[in-house]
């Protein structure tokens, strides 16, 4: 489940690549966010969760960047700029449910080391 969401992820970066930039929307600026920055910062998040964990400071980055998109959607006006920026806020969010999962994995496989080494000592 874990490598189909960081396939999927993957997938909805290629996807935004291929897709142009909506016209107008460079030094726009929807609910106090620039839409250039807010497209940057998405695509730059999701690569680095391609790559491995999130530090705490860009992981409350990520969530206050896909809270942005709470405000900034309902006001994009533009048809093919709500549809962009949709993806957009998808990839986000599935860059931020695969942090979730990998905390997840990460202090599942601690609890079991702790486990282990408990059961070791009241062996030895």
């Amino acid at each position: 489940m874990f490598e189909e969401k960081l396939d999927a992820l993957a997938q909805m970066m290629a996807e935004h690549m291929a897709a142009p930039f909506p016209p107008g929307f460079r030094g726009l600026s929807i609910e106090g966010r620039d839409m250039v920055l807010l497209d940057a910062d998405s695509y730059a998040y999701a690569a680095v969760v391609l790559e491995g964990p999130l530090d705490e400071r860009r992981r409350a980055g990520l969530s206050r960047l896909t809270a942005a998109f709470e405000k900034v959607l309902p006001a994009i006006g533009d048809e093919y700029g709500a549809k962009y920026y949709t993806h957009v806020r998808d990839m986000a969010v599935l860059a931020a449910e695969i942090e979730t999962l990998r905390d997840k994995q990460n202090s599942d496989r601690h609890d079991d080391q702790s486990a282990n080494l408990r059961a070791h000592s009241a062996t030895g």
